[in-house]
């Protein structure tokens, strides 16, 4: 199939659709084609003449009405209704459409020949007797039906309506403002998902409600893809056959409209399982040719004239290395004898079925050392499977002009190292456009593939994907950060769409910061800056607020919010939980705490509990529509394959003594106390940051104590001075800043229980002359560091078209800066043409420091290239060149979601510096830079952001 131009023809003259909650038609325009008037939808008509698709699609914007309406809907393909209707019909099958055309009532010459493009217009007079119409016109078959599901999307019936539960909305009236025209196409070729990795859930739950990967299966998955505008799907694999499993299948796609594809490793239209069912031999081509060849055949033939793309060459058996070694010789001479096969045996078929070389994980090796394939075969890239893009062709070179064109194979779920991940949704939406974005302005508009897994419950990355492929121009960074809130409004009204978008923006970025399968008690720190616990209470607070909308939303919402918004955050935060109260059972154990036994007991709860959630997905969810979906398991993992069952972390119990005896733990130590030689220290107060520390008081014993804490200074006040301790009491410690004069003074907290036992624990609070806070720019160093959010920057200076920009809610923490355009020549850091970030510090330190910069796993996207660079520098030093991919982790980096680079400088005096990123190379995301001039505790994810001056 040759490549199409791909364009918006014309641009919307109109809102096309209006409507309206309440009120009539009139309330809208003064003059509107009223679809639903009263309660009652006007007629629709289609053709028999015209593809089976097309009219199948009718007939589900006729149920869609009816749901809308509450009444019946009129639905014929013979003999036109005597009154104003709804008209959808292809260009050359419909002869009402063309009827239209050749009378001059519509135009169509800005769709006509283009791929699945469609117009929405409404017509006065279009035939004898008929006032108006309503017409769908679509230049081939997929643009007559996306054309027809537009109007099912604007009456407010959502793609999700079966695969989530969203509710449909009764409306009396929906109008469409007369006399105006809307033209729409895709920009992206093929949009599609592969259903992958689909054992135990997808499986389970195929099996109890289909049978078996049968045509009424895939006839809903295939009507789902349809609404959200893809055209192409890869269809599951291990251990199913699409082409043999069920005959009908394949006349089902073709019927719906939809591409199929087989994997990145199923070549010539045959599954991977039909060679355990069919084969012979080995699988290799050096020793079994011919055999392969007639294998390779069946598949071929099988194919007829259905629309499909054509897997080429030769991966080894079960997903992995066809050998060792790099042989090109061997896969060239594979691709050559299946393309011969092919012109063999579907000659007449070139413009339905596009072959495709894709370029997964050692098949990449391939093309790098210069395997190339013939101008009509697509190249289709992949990311790492980890949401990281491999491969690209440099703007302007021989590669990018492939005429065949590329794509893009990209991944929300993923079986192999370091981990799986395939429970739930872990994919934060702006990662994923900053990806495609790049893929998009490098020219890769053939193909954009996502594997989705078990498809639920990836639904919100999917309908992502999906509208940013079929406009990538449309979806700038704006558009990205306001869909989570658009989305949320679709499915469940305006009132309460920004909570439900801040849910879904939140529990993505904490499940992307560590993927639930590679959480361990060990992942969050217990010991600085409250780490674990903060992450703990973020995900509960999370949790509660998604409770409370829950109980708070009508009862026909309740379905759709939980599967796709209080599940993944009650599940996540519960597992979350889990692994930090395993880790605090284990930290209690080696002090000897008396609460050590109770977090054992909480973690066998937590563990209870998440069985106990997805055991009410499984049953209670849509009275049990969605059983076996939330089967994988996640808990335990020991490697990168997943553990047959969860199994909770171990634990510790201890047995304590009768007699009661004092522990004190301050944070930002391991150490307690008296136990430890070393003086209790807190953490540094300040007066820019105005912190409030903890300590813990813990009983060793069974018998309860009692204790004394006071401090030795005013200007230091203690929570809680006496109390009773049965097992352990948290003293929070403050500060009265007013009564601290200037400069750095010392006190001392004396804890000592009725026993006699003492422990002091020293505190240091800073309130330095100068800067004085109110007329601070900039970050001030405390504690050792200053840690800035990268899209907190004092000052942003451009070069010429080129400059930084924000993609919100990318990463970590907060969001993250990267050059545009994305596809700008590399520049010269301390020069005019390199675009900069400044941030602006107070150091009250001098000497060696050193720079972390937090960055996303961009991988080095280009051939030959050295690695993808930024400089930065300290005031006017001349900046230091920083490789992303020098000494690069790929383990450690996407398993830890960022890759960190470090750079030394040296601060000659203390005082107000300016830290300053570079552009060097586009496609760098910086999200976080931490300045350590001292000693920092280790964490996760980094100290938090040091105070800011506004100035």
């Amino acid at each position: 199939m040759l490549k199409p131009t791909l364009k918006i023809a014309a641009l919307f003259l109109a809102t096309v659709l209006l409507l309206p909650a309440n009120g009539s038609a009139q309330d809208t325009a003064e003059k509107c084609f009223d679809i639903i008037s009263n309660g009652n939808s006007v007629p629709l008509y289609i053709s028999q003449n015209d593809f089976d698709g097309a009219q199948r699609a009718m007939g589900d914007l006729q149920s869609d009405l009816q749901k809308v309406s509450q009444n019946p809907v009129h639905f014929q393909s013979t003999g036109l209704p005597h009154s104003k209707f709804v008209l959808a019909g292809t260009i050359g099958k419909s002869p009402e459409i063309d009827a239209l055309i050749e009378d001059g009532k519509i135009d169509v010459s800005e769709i006509e020949g283009e791929w699945e493009a469609y117009l929405h217009q409404v017509v006065e007079n279009p035939f004898p007797g008929i006032d108006e119409a309503l017409v769908i016109a679509g230049s081939d078959k997929r643009g007559t039906i996306y054309g027809i599901y537009e109007i099912s999307k604007e009456i407010g019936v959502s793609p999700w309506y079966w695969w989530a539960d969203v509710p449909i909305e009764q409306k009396d009236n929906v109008s469409v403002v007369a006399g105006c025209k809307t033209v729409d196409m895709p920009k992206v070729q093929y949009r599609g998902i592969f259903l992958n990795d689909e054992n135990p859930a997808l499986y389970g739950w195929v099996h109890e409600t289909y049978g078996g990967f049968n045509h009424e299966f895939y006839g809903d998955v295939f009507e789902l893809i349809l609404r959200q505008k893809g055209n192409y799907i890869w269809t599951a694999m291990w251990g199913k056959a699409f082409y043999d499993d069920d005959p009908l299948n394949a006349q089902t796609a073709d019927k719906y409209g939809v591409v199929i594809g087989t994997s990145h490793h199923e070549p010539m239209a045959r599954a991977h399982v039909e060679w355990e069912r069919y084969g012979e031999g080995e699988w290799n081509y050096q020793t079994n040719a011919e055999t392969l060849r007639e294998f390779w055949a069946t598949g071929i033939k099988r194919l007829k004239d259905y629309e499909a793309s054509i897997s080429l060459a030769m991966r080894g058996d079960g997903d992995e290395a066809m050998s060792e070694d790099t042989n090109v010789e061997l896969l060239q001479r594979i691709v050559r004898d299946q393309r011969e096969i092919i012109d063999s045996l579907s000659p007449n078929n070139k413009d339905r079925q596009v072959q495709l070389w894709a370029l997964y994980k050692e098949v990449q090796d391939y093309y790098e050392q210069g395997m190339r394939v013939p101008d009509e075969v697509m190249l289709l890239a992949a990311d790492d499977n980890w949401g990281n893009v491999r491969l690209m062709p440099k703007p302007g070179s021989e590669a990018q002009e492939h005429p065949a064109g590329w794509g893009l194979y990209y991944h929300f779920d993923y079986v192999g190292g370091p981990r799986n991940y395939k429970w739930i949704n872990t994919s934060q939406i702006s990662r994923t456009w900053e990806q495609m974005n790049l893929v998009w302005e490098h020219g890769m508009d053939r193909m954009w593939l996502v594997n989705v897994g078990d498809l639920k419950p990836m639904e919100f990355p999917i309908s992502f994907f999906l509208d940013h492929a079929w406009d990538p121009e449309e979806m700038t960074v704006d558009k990205m950060e306001a869909y989570p809130r658009e989305w949320s409004a679709y499915q469940f009204g305006e009132e309460y769409s920004e909570q439900i978008a801040h849910m879904l923006n939140e529990y993505t970025r904490y499940n992307a910061r560590r993927k639930p399968e590679l959480l361990s008690p060990n992942t969050y720190s217990l010991v600085h800056f409250n780490e674990a616990e903060r992450i703990v209470k973020d995900y509960n607070k999370l949790a509660k607020e998604a409770e409370e909308l829950y109980n708070a939303l009508p009862e026909s919402h309740k379905d759709a919010f939980y599967q796709l918004v209080l599940f993944p955050v009650k599940a996540s935060a519960n597992l979350n939980e889990l692994y930090v109260t395993t880790a605090k059972n284990r930290w209690y154990a080696a002090q000897g705490r008396a609460k050590t036994n109770e977090m054992a007991e909480r973690v066998q709860y937590l563990f209870d509990r998440d069985s106990l959630l997805t055991e009410e997905y499984h049953t209670d969810l849509a009275d049990g529509k969605w059983n076996h979906f939330m089967s994988q398991t996640h808990i335990g993992y020991t490697y990168w394959q997943q553990p047959p069952n969860n199994n909770i972390p171990e634990t510790e119990t201890i047995e304590l003594s009768t007699e009661a005896e004092m522990g004190v733990s301050v944070l930002g130590s391991s150490d307690w106390w008296p136990q430890s030689s070393k003086q209790a220290k807190l953490p540094g107060f300040d007066v820019f940051n105005q912190q409030d520390y903890y300590l813990e008081v813990f009983n060793r014993g069974s018998s309860s104590f009692n204790y004394t804490a006071e401090s030795d200074a005013n200007w230091l006040k203690v929570d809680g001075v006496t109390g009773e301790v049965k097992d352990q009491e948290r003293l929070w410690i403050h500060v009265d800043w007013d009564a601290v004069p200037a400069g750095t003074h010392t006190a001392t907290i004396t804890i000592e229980s009725e026993n006699g036992e003492t422990v002091e624990v020293e505190a240091v609070a800073s309130n330095p002359a100068s800067p004085q806070k109110e007329n601070l720019s900039g970050f001030v160093e405390s504690n050792g560091f200053v840690s800035m959010e990268a899209a907190h920057f004092q000052r942003q200076i451009p070069a010429g078209d080129i400059q930084w920009v924000e993609v919100p809610r990318l990463g970590r923490s907060k969001s993250a800066m990267t050059p545009h355009p994305v596809t700008a020549s590399s520049k010269t850091p301390g020069t005019e043409n390199s675009p900069r970030l400044e941030y602006d510090m107070h150091l009250f330190s001098e000497g060696e420091v050193t720079v972390n910069v937090h960055l996303a796993p961009t991988l080095d996207y280009y051939m030959d290239h050295p690695g993808l660079r930024f400089g930065i520098s300290i005031d006017d030093e001349e900046p230091q060149i920083v490789n992303l991919h020098e000494n690069f982790n790929w383990n450690q980096v996407v398993a830890n979601y960022i890759n960190v680079k470090s750079t030394t400088h040296t601060i000659d005096e203390a005082g107000k510096h300016t830290l300053k990123i570079w552009m060097l190379d586009p496609g760098v995301v910086v999200e976080k830079i931490v300045v350590e001039t001292g000693e920092v505790g280790e964490t996760y994810l980094g100290p938090p952001e040091s105070f800011r001056g506004s100035n």
